[in-house]
């Protein structure tokens, strides 16, 4: 069969850079094929996508060699709206596609400008393979990140290309929202016969949905395998800085090199006669403090006026109180108010109802200004917190703007802690994702706060760097008081966290211990929670206590082997 999408030879570098970002890419891309695209980053994951479309060379310039061909048409000679009737493109940043006020008028904004009689009826069949059939005059505004997310995705199948690029497609979704995305390309594969190429860092998806993998590094192709084969190749993979699913790790820890479990099911069925069975049991969990309090919200109720004058209301009767010491997590839906709550302790928003105190003073008497001095807010994306045209001068601007005295020094340590003196004249926004995250939480610490607040500092990021980036966080309790995450990376949280809140359309429904989240099944799927792979399948395993990550499960299985031994 010949393939769809043919690059031979394709050598690619970005104007003042040395080095290529593509270096001889070789890839075949079959028809029908479900391709998970993984590396590191800054591996030449997202490029090789945008050459797929022909952005690459015909809006990215730099020095372009070699050839790419897409269902026979020439990239380099081809438009990228011709391109476009073949080639889908899902971009990370997807919300940049939507562009138009309504559902419907922004489904059929491609085959209106195309100009295709059918537009409508094409984007309502878009909206219907996407199940967002019913919301078609609603304003865009008014869909939650998952369903925007699906929206972008219908903009391109509304012109029925045969081949769907998406560039992490999960990476800004709640576990809940981000299973349906896969579900409905899942759908679209083997029942419209697309091919599918996702750029995904979460190896577990992968493991559930692709049929092949093509595994890139520093710019060159590794290899491409089918799925099981590629997902067990586990010293090519943690050299590339890829980690495998949870169980696959698990059994390859444990000493196995054949047949390793890359499902749950896969797992379950293997683990099953080697550990003993017990009765699940359910956790009630109970915090109990004797702590300081530093935050607190009584009575929080935040909401805003929309466009036909009605009032959305974001946040109902929050009642929390936030303690010295604690690493919490928060954690729901896209839309549940989680960034609303952060940014309440902030200042830069206010509560409609209720009163937030911070330090003991309510945020309603205070500005944004003032609160900086003892809240940092960490942004998802790290780009929002570089101001000046270095590492170094965006670390110290807060504390030269304060004119504190001797920040140089402090500015030096917290360099040094988050591994950047090397970096600190390097331009934060031309740096890789990880380093930029790094810089922005060395911004954060450098502030000295009592309160730092970071929403998804995960996303976008490959588990090796996830992984490091943990680390990083972990250094900020030596310099705040309270660390609060909003996250929809269960992994960080079963591994970091000492208390998880949970937020469901504006309310807490939960505020308690990891153990007491993952163990209620009806709770995590109100709040469209998945809980990670190892959790899963320790649930399944009816481990007790639960393994929370994979050193604890192999800790878990070491003591149930003794047991089994013994009895």
């Amino acid at each position: 069969m010949n393939p769809v999408i043919n690059i031979n030879n394709v050598t690619f570098t970005y104007p003042n850079e040395e080095e290529p970002i593509l270096h001889n890419m070789n890839v075949n891309v079959k028809k029908g094929e479900f391709l998970a695209i993984i590396g590191g980053n800054g591996s030449g994951k997202s490029t090789l996508c945008k050459l797929m479309n022909g952005l690459i060379p015909h809006y990215y310039s730099g020095d372009f060699e070699g050839s790419a061909s897409v269902n026979g048409l020439d990239v380099a000679t081809s438009s990228v709206a011709e391109l476009s009737a073949h080639i889908g493109y899902v971009y990370q940043d997807f919300e940049n596609q939507l562009v138009q006020a309504r559902v419907l008028e922004d489904a059929a904004f491609a085959p209106l400008h195309f100009g295709l009689k059918d537009y409508k009826e094409r984007a309502r069949e878009a909206l219907r393979l996407v199940e967002l059939d019913n919301y078609e005059n609603e304003f865009v505004w008014q869909l939650s990140g998952g369903q925007k997310h699906l929206l972008a995705l219908a903009g391109c199948l509304a012109l029925n290309p045969d081949i769907i690029v998406l560039d992490e497609p999960i990476a800004q979704l709640d576990p809940y929202h981000a299973r349906k995305m896969y579900d409905v390309l899942k759908k679209l594969h083997e029942q419209h016969q697309k091919t599918i190429i996702v750029i995904e860092h979460h190896t577990e998806f992968i493991a559930d949905y692709c049929s092949e993998v093509l595994l890139l590094d520093k710019g060159k192709s590794v290899w491409k395998r089918p799925v099981k084969e590629a997902l067990t190749a586990i010293d090519e993979l943690v050299k590339c800085h890829i980690y495998p699913p949870q169980v696959t790790l698990a059994a390859y820890k444990l000493g196995e090199r054949a047949s390793l479990p890359i499902t749950l099911e896969e797992a379950e069925d293997y683990f099953t006669d080697q550990i003993r069975q017990k009765e699940p049991q359910f956790y009630q969990s109970e915090l109990s403090f004797q702590k300081e309090p530093v935050a607190s919200f009584h009575d929080v109720e935040f909401s805003y006026k929309t466009v036909d004058r009605s009032y959305n209301h974001i946040l109902k009767n929050i009642n929390v109180t936030l303690y010295k010491g604690e690493k919490i997590a928060l954690v729901g839906n896209n839309g549940a108010g989680k960034s609303t709550l952060m940014r309440l302790l902030t200042g830069f928003r206010k509560p409609a109802f209720g009163t937030v105190d911070v330090l003991g003073h309510s945020t309603s008497n205070q500005s944004p200004e003032q609160l900086a001095d003892c809240v940092t807010y960490i942004y998802q994306n790290p780009e929002q917190m570089f101001i000046e045209d270095t590492v170094r001068r965006d670390v110290e601007f807060f504390l030269k703007a304060r004119k504190r005295d001797g920040y140089e020094k402090k500015v030096n340590e917290i360099l040094e802690l988050f591994n950047l003196t090397d970096l600190q004249d390097k331009d934060s926004r031309l740096m890789s994702g990880g380093q930029q995250r790094r810089a922005s939480l060395a911004i954060g610490a450098a502030m000295d706060p009592t309160i730092i607040l970071l929403d998804e500092p995960t996303a976008n990021l490959d588990i090796g760097t996830r992984k490091q980036l943990t680390k990083f966080i972990n250094q900020l309790e030596h310099h705040t008081e309270l660390v609060l995450i909003a996250t929809h990376d269960m992994q960080l949280v079963s591994e970091w966290s000492t208390r998880v809140i949970v937020m469901n359309e504006g309310q807490i429904i939960y505020d308690g211990d990891k153990e007491g989240l993952f163990s209620n099944v009806p709770l995590m799927k109100k709040a469209g929670i998945i809980p990670p792979q190892i959790v899963e399948l320790s649930h399944r395993l009816r481990l007790s206590p639960a393994a929370y990550s994979i050193e604890s499960f192999i800790d878990l299985y070491h003591k149930e082997e003794e047991v089994a031994w013994i009895t």
